[in-house]
């Protein structure tokens, strides 16, 4: 739980918060670009695989609307860059830090467990926070506030039945009341000009990248943790969502002794070499000795996730460390 103060929220035309000056998004400093001769190579060997690539499968499932995926994919490709955050939003804030933006989403991510959400609200959700973020200043103790009103909104437009306003004071153990967070709803929303449903979590590339396994179940859910597992990462603020489902099945699949091979290339639009620094990410966050207290961890070590946290933790440590011969499943992994 994040300490906060109670208290009033000020009345919009207060300084509730401070707008941030437009600027123009920095070269992310830390997530890597290929070359740009490099990353050609890579876009036209894309290419040169989408030519050659008989997608008889896909015809055959009325489910991915072969006729119309193109067009989908390339609409929602689009949009991704547009529901972006500012990858050094952090840099404008006086009070906050990536830890705490960290210790948050950990909190978010019971709430969310707790209440049994679709996996989209909480992807949702954080795109408001950091998107929010990289548009005001806000201070420490109106961080929680932020957070639990972007899975408010979250969850009334993602869910079928929603928690109701009060259930969400209620998670905050009353640390703000039933109007700060109305209020909050109406301020992040115009902060963002009500442009939530444009954003395409990375589920909806996973779901298309699946088809080059026909569906595997282990890689899914493996795929699923690690996906979450960049939530937790500021490294993949710069990083589109096709990117980091590109990247979580590119790693599950590693894990798990499979190779990326033309029909990944397919599905995803991403080679190997331009998944390898993410994977590598998503490694060493996990290596990481306190991650084994996050929620995250602890949902994903459930049987019901085929203990997906315990086995790509373990893997992790074991290949940080320079040691081979894990078992490649989740079902028989042990506690770290």
């Amino acid at each position: 739980m994040i300490v906060v103060e109670g208290g009033d929220v000020e009345d919009e035309d207060e300084e509730v918060t401070e707008t941030v000056a437009p600027q123009e998004a920095k070269a992310p400093k830390i997530w890597p670009d290929l070359a740009t001769q490099h990353r050609l190579k890579c876009e036209r060997r894309v290419e040169t695989i989408r030519e050659v690539f008989e997608d008889d499968d896909e015809e055959s499932d009325p489910t991915m609307v072969s006729e119309y995926a193109e067009e989908i994919f390339e609409y929602m490709s689009g949009l991704e860059e547009k529901m972006m955050p500012r990858a050094d939003y952090m840099d404008s804030q006086s009070e906050l830090t990536w830890d705490m933006r960290t210790t948050l989403i950990d909190w978010l991510l019971q709430v969310h467990l707790r209440y049994h959400m679709l996996p989209e609200t909480l992807w949702i959700a954080i795109n408001i926070i950091d998107r929010f973020l990289s548009q005001r200043t806000v201070s420490v103790v109106k961080l929680q506030l932020v957070g639990i009103t972007a899975i408010f909104i979250a969850a009334k437009y993602e869910e079928i039945l929603a928690p109701s306003v009060d259930e969400f004071v209620f998670m905050t153990e009353e640390g703000f009341t039933k109007d700060e967070i109305l209020k909050g709803e109406r301020i992040i929303l115009q902060t963002l000009d009500f442009q939530i449903s444009h954003y395409c979590s990375p589920y909806n590339w996973m779901r298309r990248i699946s088809k080059a396994d026909d569906y595997d179940l282990q890689t899914r859910t493996l795929s699923k943790f690690l996906i979450e597992v960049t939530l937790l990462d500021p490294r993949f603020l710069p990083a589109k969502a096709s990117l980091i489902a590109a990247v979580g099945m590119y790693s599950a699949r590693t894990m798990l002794g499979g190779d990326w091979n033309d029909s990944f290339v397919y599905y995803s639009g991403y080679t190997e070499e331009q998944l390898y620094q993410g994977h590598l990410f998503i490694v060493e966050k996990m290596a990481e000795r306190s991650f084994h207290k996050l929620a995250l961890y602890k949902k994903y070590a459930n049987k019901k996730f085929l203990k997906a946290s315990i086995f790509a933790v373990k893997w992790s440590k074991a290949h940080v460390a320079g040691v081979s011969g894990i078992e490649n499943t989740m079902l028989d992994a042990d506690l770290v």
